[in-house]
């Protein structure tokens, strides 16, 4: 299963060319199990402004799999991540990567992601990233 983060969503929902979009765009053709999660989910909404799109988004991102953190603990490794990080001499911009990566790794996930953090992540952790070429 690929948690496919926002920074990618984005991409491929205006259309911009990335390597990662067209990953994405690949993925869905050949129907490959991805995901999203309750956070990512909240990130895409949020910026659509006009109230249909956001319902035909919104009914088109809740036929994935969503992943949840799993209670306090999810939190806990998060702070964990961020302070693997920082003892590494390299600094996590955002607490939601820090989440996002955290769902990841207690779900067994790999990351499809447009965002250096993940790549800060992965270099002091076990998470599991998805390279587009």
């Amino acid at each position: 299963m690929i948690l496919v983060d926002t920074s990618v969503w984005i991409d491929f929902l205006i259309g911009a060319s990335s390597p990662q979009r067209a990953l994405l765009h690949d993925m869905i053709e050949e129907e490959e199990e991805i995901a999203i999660c309750e956070i990512i989910l909240a990130e895409c909404l949020q910026g659509i402004r006009n109230d249909t799109k956001f319902e035909i988004l919104k009914t088109y991102l809740l036929e994935f799999p969503i992943y949840k953190p799993k209670g306090i603990e999810t939190y806990i490794s998060a702070a964990r991540i961020y302070r693997k990080c920082r003892k590494k001499g390299k600094t996590v911009r955002r607490t939601i990567d820090c989440i996002i990566a955290a769902i990841c790794l207690e779900n067994d996930l790999a990351l499809l992601h447009k965002d250096s953090d993940f790549d800060i992540i992965a270099q002091s952790t076990g998470l599991k990233v998805l390279k587009a070429n």
